[in-house]
């Protein structure tokens, strides 16, 4: 007489890891179908590139210092300048500049002690030097772009070089009156 063979609880069956092995098979096709399902909701990279606003404090920044900062990926130049760069930058004679534009355009009215700038030079992209102690800082007290000799002032106007234009100014507000949002 054949006699059948009997498990216990504690013996894996074949029908065991079948289910197991079931089980583990259906988590990792629904992980297939999930993961690029969920990666599809996310931003996409031009949307990411395009970046938020962003948010800072002056305060920490000292008469005469200059910072350099990121946004949407371009480098930003904020500086806070002392009387005498904002006396030299309205001295100007707008005719004698090749892309005029009046200092009280570039800053804002009633925060001209502070200059935000892109930071990189019209002529072919370079980044100008005089944001650092010891840089040196041109011929007008502003910044010098070693590479080519591009020379700007204290307002980021082009006064002498190959560059055709000023350091462009990009969308900022003042929220308080050390705080700003650039973008």
């Amino acid at each position: 007489m054949a006699h059948a063979t009997e498990t216990t609880g504690t013996e894996t069956t074949r029908r065991d890891f079948l289910m197991l092995a079931t089980g583990a098979a259906g988590i990792v096709g629904a992980g297939a179908v999930l993961v690029p399902l969920i990666s599809q909701l996310a931003p996409d990279a031009e949307t990411v590139a395009a970046g938020a606003p962003i948010e800072l404090d002056l305060a920490p920044i000292a008469e005469g210092q200059a910072i350099k900062l990121f946004w949407r990926g371009k480098l930003i130049f904020v500086r806070h300048r002392t009387k005498k760069e904002i006396d030299e930058a309205r001295a100007v004679n707008l005719a004698s500049l090749p892309d005029p534009q009046a200092d009280k355009d570039r800053v804002k009215e009633g925060h001209e002690q502070f200059l935000v700038v892109y930071g990189n030079c019209t002529h072919l992209g370079c980044v100008p030097l005089g944001n650092a102690p010891g840089d040196p800082k041109g011929d007008f007290d502003g910044w010098f772009c070693p590479c080519h000799g591009s020379h700007y002032d204290s307002s980021g106007r082009i006064r002498k070089g190959p560059a055709p234009l000023n350091l462009p100014v990009p969308p900022y507000a003042f929220n308080a009156d050390t705080k700003i949002k650039i973008g």
